[in-house]
């Protein structure tokens, strides 16, 4: 399917769909704009503290937006996507295919305006046998010039390309979506995108004893993978890398921890993480993002089988620790772990994991943020809320004080692979961090990265939450 595309212009055309955005006390300004009856008609209701108008015409529609101020940048932000999202309605019910949207307001939000409107107006489509005749999908919206640089525009373009990529990554069916395939569309990603892909099999992530990707994948018959995609600008401003880990479970049954049915339908999102990092790094590709970043991202499935690793088990990692499994449903963090441990060969700057890890954090946050910890310093983090706040990809920090890892002591090897029932986000973390040794950040996305219902712009199944996120916190990173 055709997505929206942005496209910078110097003014809109009179036959254009156009939408303006005003404030309460430029209502003079409409004047010339609007027919005499619209005027009147907009004048004698605005005070009835309505916002939105819709004019239809025989020859380009015009919608009209009257932003509230709001004190705070990062609301008003917001609620200028939600306002371009809530016209879809309107697009929808009219049949409008290409819009062009006029800035006269005095504080300036139409990129994010323009940014509502097109995750709002996403569709996943892929398996429709036929497309919806009553459908007629929004194809183009037209900035005028005065409103956003045209590098601005195309800045938004590549990373809502890449927001849809990693949506649709999320929401295909594990039926046409196996470890191979998904490694496959990495690699086409990274072709269209312009990344580099390594991808290592299952004979060599043996020769590297790589056991928890190993021990997880054992009851398929497809084989694990495990990809490495990389970035790097011709003038990179960070002299070491930044590494992003990210879970790729294809699908998650629990293994014979098995998960009950309810639990299971939506587990095609377990690889959700893995996607967000595919996604970050094609946009940071496409608009050529001034840094080195590395993506490792462990792919496997978690099945029931007669070859699956068990309860009771002992694996040996790949930084060579033993782990005894309590719950083969805590799958996630023995195939981060490895990955993790992989990335201490780069020597990196900074390493942040996403994963859709416990629904321990969804019971703490809900769907609304994404919990995190890590080692990384004050500054770092502050920055990453500071991009949570900015997107609305809000995060949360939890402690990992070292009390929560007496939770992971075993009496047959190294660690446990799961703690009690209490604090189960914190202790998730605290067993990843017995495999780092360097700057970290763990996001545990499994509250906001799957939607059974549409939230705003955030689209029902596949968010692709943590795109925009570490995309805006990289732009900042390199300032």
């Amino acid at each position: 399917m055709k997505r929206v595309h942005l496209v910078s212009v110097e003014d809109g055309h009179p036959e254009d769909h156009l939408i303006i955005l005003a404030e309460k006390d430029q209502l003079n300004i409409l004047e010339a704009i609007l027919s005499p009856e619209e005027y009147a008609f907009l004048t004698r209701t605005a005070e009835l503290e309505i916002h939105n108008f819709f004019f239809p015409r025989a020859h380009g529609a015009l919608a009209l937006r009257i932003l509230k101020p709001e004190k705070n940048e990062d609301q008003a932000l917001e609620a200028a996507r939600l306002s371009g999202n809530e016209l879809l309605r309107e697009i929808r019910q009219y049949k409008i295919d290409a819009v062009c949207i006029r800035n006269i307001c005095k504080k300036n939000l139409t990129l994010a305006f323009a940014e509502g409107l097109a995750l709002g107006s996403y569709q996943y489509v892929k398996h429709l046998s036929k497309p919806n005749p009553k459908e007629k999908p929004l194809r183009e919206i037209k900035i005028e010039a005065a409103a956003a640089s045209k590098a601005d525009v195309e800045d938004l373009n590549g990373l809502l390309s890449a927001v849809f990529d990693t949506r649709d990554l999320v929401n295909e069916p594990f039926s046409h979506q196996s470890s191979t395939q998904f490694a496959e569309s990495i690699e086409e990603m990274g072709r269209t995108y312009g990344f580099q892909v390594e991808i290592m099999g299952r004979e060599k992530l043996e020769s590297l004893k790589m056991g928890g990707l190993l021990s997880v994948s054992r009851a398929s018959e497809v084989p694990p993978q495990f990809c490495t995609i990389e970035w790097v600008s011709d003038h990179p401003l960070n002299a070491k890398p930044i590494v992003l880990v990210g879970k790729g479970v294809v699908y998650d049954t629990g293994g014979l921890s098995l998960k009950p049915s309810e639990g299971m339908d939506y587990m095609k999102c377990d690889m959700a993480g893995a996607a967000a990092v595919v996604g970050v790094i094609a946009a940071a590709a496409r608009n050529k993002m001034p840094l080195h970043l590395i993506g490792l991202l462990p792919i496997t499935d978690n099945l029931v089988g007669n070859r699956a690793f068990s309860p009771g088990d002992v694996i040996t990692m790949y930084s060579g620790k033993t782990v005894e499994v309590v719950n083969t449903d805590a799958e996630g963090r023995l195939i981060l772990a490895d990955a993790l441990h992989y990335a201490k060969k780069y020597k990196p700057e900074l390493v942040i994991d996403i994963a859709t890890l416990t629904g321990a954090a969804v019971r703490v946050l809900g769907t609304q943020a994404t919990t995190y910890m890590g080692t990384a310093s004050k500054k770092i983090k502050r920055s990453l809320e500071d991009s949570g706040m900015a997107t609305h990809e809000r995060v949360w920090e939890l402690p990992l004080f070292k009390e929560y890892g007496e939770e992971l002591k075993s009496n047959v090897a190294d660690l446990k692979n799961l703690g009690s029932a209490n604090a189960g986000a914190i202790t998730a973390g605290k067993f990843l961090e017995n495999f780092i040794d360097y700057p970290w950040l763990h996001l545990d996305i499994a509250g906001p990265a799957y939607l059974r219902i549409a939230n705003g712009y955030r689209t029902k199944e596949g968010t692709a939450v943590g795109v925009r996120l570490l995309y805006d916190f990289l732009k900042k990173y390199v300032r």
